[in-house]
């Protein structure tokens, strides 16, 4: 454990100017994502404090649990289990977005796999574990494009099933001569919408949020810039932003 926590400490920024509370969500996270404990003590947290012999937190007991509670305006850092705590996913992706090497795919895969068993349909659970695992052997584009792929036919999935009327309602004022239907009858039919306008079309519907539309927008220009040869890289950061993102946000929350 020395050596692995003396390597993971050098990874985070400006550890000597950190507070001892804002480490004690990085040992947390040093525990249950690095060494792959189901959870973490305060007992384990404060022997982290000693292996790297920096100065703990007076009650570290008092903070995991008053940050594993949700208030009106903030959402809980820890989740709390029978055995200690959890950093809440949120959480842990936005300790992993601070680390400076960027995160080890097998942290990443931790996060990612989780998603895996939310996802209830057999066929879209395939097809993100095969998003996965071109993530895992360094494909990121490739799972870039798989994702965007799974997220939007699972809008086109649930609008057809769930919001067809909606949907046809807002098509039938389109004035985009790019677009030549005026109701959907088959799935196929939503091919024939360029997904920026459909991502358009199903916001005037009232189908998604504004909020969701942004998420969409900013992804389809992501998936844009990766889906073509170019000298242009994606960061392991970036590509499981885009994926945990999607996944959470669209393929969860809409349930066909």
């Amino acid at each position: 454990m020395k050596e692995d926590i003396d390597e993971f400490v050098q990874q985070i920024p400006n550890i000597t100017e950190q507070k001892p509370a804002i480490l004690i969500d990085y040992f947390v996270y040093f525990i249950t994502v690095i060494l792959k404990e189901d959870s973490s003590t305060p007992a384990g947290v404060e022997r982290c404090f000693e292996l790297v012999r920096i100065q703990k937190y007076s009650n570290i007991s008092s903070y995991l649990s008053r940050n594993s509670k949700r208030s009106k305006s903030t959402a809980p850092k820890f989740l709390k289990t029978k055995a200690g705590y959890q950093l809440e996913r949120g959480a842990e992706l936005e300790i992993q977005k601070t680390l400076h090497i960027g995160p080890a795919r097998q942290e990443t895969s931790h996060l990612l796999r989780g998603l895996l068993a939310e996802v209830s349909s057999q066929h879209k659970r395939a097809f993100l574990q095969e998003a996965i695992d071109c993530y895992e052997i360094g494909a990121k584009r490739a799972s870039v494009v798989m994702v965007w792929i799974l997220t939007i036919n699972h809008l086109y999935e649930y609008i057809f099933h769930n919001q067809r009327s909606s949907f046809d309602g807002a098509l039938s004022k389109n004035n985009d001569k790019r677009i030549k239907i005026t109701k959907i009858s088959k799935m196929d039919d939503f091919s024939e919408i360029p997904e920026g306008k459909f991502i358009e079309l199903a916001r005037s519907a009232g189908i998604i949020s504004n909020d969701i539309r942004k998420i969409l927008d900013v992804k389809l220009g992501i998936r844009n810039s990766y889906a073509h040869p170019s000298n242009v890289t994606i960061s392991d950061v970036k590509a499981t932003d885009f994926i945990i993102d999607l996944v959470e946000n669209v393929v969860l929350k809409y349930e066909v």
